[in-house]
């Protein structure tokens, strides 16, 4: 049985005319004719009754409409599956990110993209620093989303690209004597205790904090930050914590917090990671292209150029 047959079948079964039905499928009548006679023959059965001047479904027939418009219908549906897919129009895209990137980029990528590319199915894993690189390297995770990588520090291979940045921000008791200042450089807090989290708490954010602190040539005291919570909104309990680092996006629930931009000003970058030669369906690479291009959130700055880097193993 093909599916050539169950559509001439199909054509005659609504339109009980062999010369209507050849029509609408474009075919000679001789050839449709063949089609069912050759499905009839194949089946065992008549499908219609014909006379001269009409054509009726037979019983069987009736049966086999039911299942010849369902087989149609499933094909004809996978069809359109299998183009969207190659067309990028649907798919899924498995996007991995840390958690700094969680609060505000990653869901503002992902509803920029779901207007634009609405058949696309975008899976999130929210992943440490390390977990978050292996699964790119393993294939679990088609894109990465984090900060705390730096051009040339990404594993062998996969290539990044600095599409976004966040200024960072200095966040203060209400008494300190640099509050009333418009601004702050962290100079002038080297002396002085800053409160962070466990490292190993949040990878990707430590790695940022430092790599800013390393800009500033500043390497002041650190005590851990007992609570765990991300963006460290409880600092202020600790009376042996003088300030903290911040980011907009991780400003929420400062309450009492003095919050001020650093000078000379300095971002908190972001980077878009994925392996080049991994085969990748249309759809991931069209979310890269609409990431790398789209507009960012607000206060958010767009990286000139969109920097990129290969890695070390691309020539």
């Amino acid at each position: 049985m093909e599916l050539r047959q169950l559509e001439a079948f199909v054509a005659v079964a609504h339109e009980l005319h062999f010369g209507r039905a050849a029509g609408r499928l474009h075919l000679g009548q001789p050839t449709l004719s063949d089609l069912v006679r050759r499905l009839e023959r194949e089946l065992g059965t008549p499908l219609f009754h014909r006379t001269t001047r009409r054509v009726v479904l037979t019983e069987a027939g009736a049966v086999l409409l039911v299942r010849a418009e369902a087989v149609l219908a499933d094909v004809a549906e996978a069809a359109a599956a299998v183009r969207a897919v190659g067309e990028g129009t649907g798919g899924t895209v498995r996007l991995g990110f840390t958690p700094p990137a969680a609060p505000v980029l990653v869901p503002h990528l992902c509803r920029a993209f779901a207007a634009v590319a609405p058949g696309v199915r975008v899976e999130q894993s929210r992943l440490w620093l390390p977990g978050l690189q292996q699964a790119l390297l393993d294939g679990t995770v088609d894109v990465a989303v984090t900060c705390g990588v730096r051009e040339g520090d990404a594993p062998d291979g996969v290539e990044t690209s600095v599409f976004a940045s966040e200024p960072l921000l200095v966040g203060l008791r209400p008494g300190h004597r640099l509050a009333a200042q418009a601004a702050v450089d962290l100079r002038d807090l080297a002396g002085e205790r800053l409160g962070a989290t466990e490292p190993s708490l949040f990878p990707a954010w430590a790695a940022s904090q430092r790599d800013a602190l390393a800009r500033a040539a500043v390497a002041p005291p650190v005590t851990a930050l007992r609570r765990t919570d991300l963006n460290a909104a409880g600092w202020l309990e600790q009376a042996d914590v003088d300030w903290v680092l911040l980011i907009g996006s991780l400003a929420g629930g400062h309450a009492g917090t003095v919050i001020r931009p650093v000078v000379p000003a300095q971002d908190v970058t972001f980077v878009l990671q994925r392996l080049p030669d991994r085969v990748r369906s249309p759809a991931v690479d069209r979310f890269v292209a609409h990431a790398l291009s789209a507009p960012l959130p607000e206060g958010w700055d767009t990286q000139p150029a969109h920097r990129h880097h290969a890695g070390p193993s691309d020539t």
